[in-house]
């Protein structure tokens, strides 16, 4: 319910930054409108705030869970999944590892996570793996990337997509390392990848901190795991089937 005592009100209005309205607030204290402006404007800040912190959080386009076509995957554990938007991982800073071929869903989780997040009132920052770590390796000295790793160690939740769709050298395996233990135990992440960690060797050959950031990921997180086909193909298959019989002769 809201609050309409004009010590409250007023309290909202100075919340508010409303100047005009506070020095005549003995004239419009007991007005029947205030309450709703306040609540108008108080509304449509809020709305401002959130669309900035989605802008903020490099999010992107991407289909709600309500169209997830559970029915498509072998095998998923969907209350695992589920269970990550009550973002109790976030309060307990447990990572998520989301693990399964290409086009299986993974991204879609991974963006609905983020953007939950966020309307939550947690800060946020989506990202993919070669995006974020060629970002940080472009930096030019010390203090310039030290402004850059905020980026990905600042926010509340961090979510990494696309690990292991490339390979990186040892640079890059020393940044993502780095980012992992700037956030170790304190700020979640979650990752998706192609790749089980066993072969995590391929997408940092020869790096020597691979066990290590393996071991820091995994100390306090869930591995969900999903096996499907690609939904991507499944898509072009039945678009090219539709156009088919668009052309066939009537």
């Amino acid at each position: 319910m809201t609050t309409t005592t004009p010590d409250l009100l007023r309290a909202r209005a100075l919340a508010l930054g409303l100047v005009g309205l506070l020095d005549q607030w003995d004239l419009y204290r007991d007005a029947p409108w205030l309450p709703d402006l306040l609540a108008a404007e108080e509304a449509s800040r809020g709305k401002r705030s959130l669309e900035r912190r989605i802008a903020g959080a490099h999010i992107g386009r991407f289909k709600p869970m309500a169209d997830f076509d559970w029915t498509w995957p072998k095998d998923i554990d969907r209350p695992a999944v589920e269970d990550l938007f009550r973002f109790r991982f976030v309060e307990e800073a447990a990572n998520i590892v989301l693990v399964g071929p290409n086009a299986a869903g993974k991204t879609m989780i991974c963006r609905n996570l983020a953007y939950e997040a966020v309307k939550r009132g947690f800060s946020a920052r989506f990202t993919t793996a070669s995006a974020m770590l060629n970002d940080l390796a472009s930096q030019d000295g010390a203090r310039a990337l030290n402004l850059a790793m905020r980026r990905y160690t600042r926010p509340r939740l961090l979510v990494v997509d696309e690990v292991g769709y490339l390979s990186y050298g040892n640079r890059h395996a020393d940044l993502f390392f780095e980012v992992v233990t700037r956030r170790y135990e304190e700020r979640p992440i979650v990752i998706s990848t192609n790749k089980p960690f066993a072969e995590w060797g391929e997408v940092f050959p020869g790096a020597s901190c691979v066990v290590t950031l393996i071991d820091r990921l995994v100390h306090k997180s869930e591995i969900i795991s999903i096996t499907a086909d690609s939904y991507r193909l499944k898509e072009a298959k039945e678009r090219a089937q539709r156009k088919a019989r668009e052309r066939a002769p009537k």
